[in-house]
């Protein structure tokens, strides 16, 4: 069973870059789910209803997110709605939406988990990823060995560490948030495949997804700039998971960067 994770997507260069690759993505590994991290998805910042609904006809089957899910508000409704949509789970009691579920695949096939988790190291002081990571997947492994876990952190430590933590526990657990692929894939003893960061998808002559120009503005001068999406060279950066649906264990990982430009 295979398993397609994107990472960040950027603004509307992110999307392009979707539209024109991941069906030639889709069709060559044929996978039973296909993850994308849109936290980023609308204008390089949050994600709103009518660009979520453009990631679900581009080939979504489930957004994880981060951070930035709560930059667009109007995005609320939705998070509550949807159970494609999630948020990570580590936030306080009665934030909106939620931070996990399970998805059904083609042709009757395992079921698969996705939970979302940020962490909080030089992010927000929320619940900690570690202890509630666990206490989630113990009942999601209640209804399937096939479970994903989108680590939305910061540091390498963080990111590293819950992966050990979870291992044996979880299908895989791939970071996002910096928008670099790092090349560190591996499966751990227990299992459970490990990428520190699946990378960004968006304009490849940038920093981090955003003009370089902007960015370099910011450093120089140390004064606000605004930030908007690169556009002109794309690619796609994920990652592909193949896993024994019986028992839940990954069996290869295979990192993916593809350009997107047409």
């Amino acid at each position: 069973m295979r398993i397609l994770f994107i990472g960040d997507v950027m603004g509307e260069p992110g999307r392009q870059a979707l539209h024109n690759v991941l069906p030639e993505l889709k069709a060559e590994h044929s996978p039973s789910l296909t993850i994308i991290n849109a936290e980023n998805a609308a204008g390089g910042f949050g994600l709103t209803p009518q660009v979520a609904q453009e990631l679900f006809a581009l080939g979504a089957d489930v957004l994880t997110s981060g951070n930035h899910i709560w930059d667009k508000k109007q995005i609320f409704d939705l998070l509550d709605q949807d159970p494609r949509l999630l948020r990570p789970a580590n936030y306080p009691a009665g934030a909106p939406g939620r931070g996990w579920g399970v998805y059904e695949t083609p042709l009757n096939g395992p079921k698969i988990g996705v939970l979302n988790l940020e962490g909080r190291v030089y992010m927000h002081n929320l619940e900690n990823p570690f202890t509630q990571g666990r206490e989630i997947l113990a009942d999601l492994r209640r209804e399937t060995p096939l479970i994903i876990v989108d680590f939305h952190a910061e540091i390498t430590s963080e990111k590293r560490a819950l992966g050990w933590y979870l291992d044996g526990l979880a299908t895989a657990v791939i970071g996002t948030h910096t928008h670099v692929q790092t090349a560190d894939e591996e499966i751990l003893p227990n299992g459970t495949a490990y990428l520190t960061d699946a990378g960004m998808t968006g304009g490849r002559d940038s920093v981090i997804g955003v003009r370089k120009e902007d960015a370099i503005h910011r450093f120089v001068h140390q004064t606000p700039s605004r930030f908007t999406p690169a556009s002109g060279r794309l690619w796609l950066n994920g990652v592909l998971i193949e896993a024994d649906p019986t028992t839940g264990r990954a069996v290869r990982i295979e990192r993916i960067q593809k350009k997107a430009e047409q």
